[in-house]
């Protein structure tokens, strides 16, 4: 099962490659999904068994995951820090 998903993002970061396009992960994926995606991403590179270029797909396709969940994170931050501020009694 590994080995298939290791090919699959393979294919999937030379497609997004080829066309010469960042993915719009960000757009597609939301926090959990991104976050779940990234730590199977991680296991197939811990596990091994995978060449060269399948392990550098993997590792960009973390790069992406890894920038999505972030996106997610400082958002919410924001939405927490404007929450605060507004409940907060100004000095």
């Amino acid at each position: 099962m590994a080995k298939a998903k290791t090919e699959d993002v393979a294919e999937d970061v030379t497609d997004g490659a080829a066309a010469g396009a960042e993915p719009e992960v960000e757009s597609v994926l939301g926090y959990e999904q991104a976050r779940d995606e990234l730590i199977e991403v991680v296991r197939s590179l811990e596990a091994g068994g995978t060449t060269l270029e399948e392990s550098l797909a993997l590792w960009e396709r973390g790069e992406e995951l890894a920038k999505v969940c972030r996106h997610w994170l400082e958002g919410a931050r924001a939405r927490l820090d404007a929450a605060l501020a507004e409940e907060s009694p100004e000095t």
